[in-house]
């Protein structure tokens, strides 16, 4: 099995909107790679509201983010990533209809105990 693998390299929905795949985790952290679906958006009046802060980064596409109680989506492109803090709730307006979306995406706690040392890497998939 090769260690190397590809941010790029195509991943199965489970649905037509979204595929999430852990790249690596331990009980402090998860690295995560999201890819959207062209022309994707969350669901009319669903949120995200997740227990852990995350650090975003678009790589390839891109899309719109509205956090509640700010006016309008913040546009990301490739390179733009933000901090969205634990139960900041969020929502994904849109995404690039034309070609689907790649984030990478960072969940991780404010406070960090010393025993987050064990790295567990996902080499499930190809690539």
């Amino acid at each position: 099995m090769s260690l190397v693998r590809n941010i790029y390299s195509p991943i199965s929905a489970e649905n037509d909107r979204e595929a999430f795949e852990t790249l690596l985790q331990n009980d402090c952290f998860r690295l995560e790679r999201i890819v959207s679906q062209s022309h994707h958006a969350t669901p009319e009046g669903e949120w995200f509201d997740q227990p852990a802060d995350e650090w975003v980064i678009l790589l390839r596409g891109s899309a719109g983010l509205t956090m509640e109680g700010e006016a309008g989506p913040i546009i990301l492109n490739p390179g733009d990533h933000l901090l969205i803090p634990a139960h900041k709730k969020h929502r994904v307006e849109w995404t690039s209809p034309a070609e689907k979306t790649v984030w990478l995406a960072v969940h991780f706690r404010a406070s960090v105990p010393s025993d987050c040392r064990d790295v567990r890497i996902n080499m499930h998939s190809g690539g």
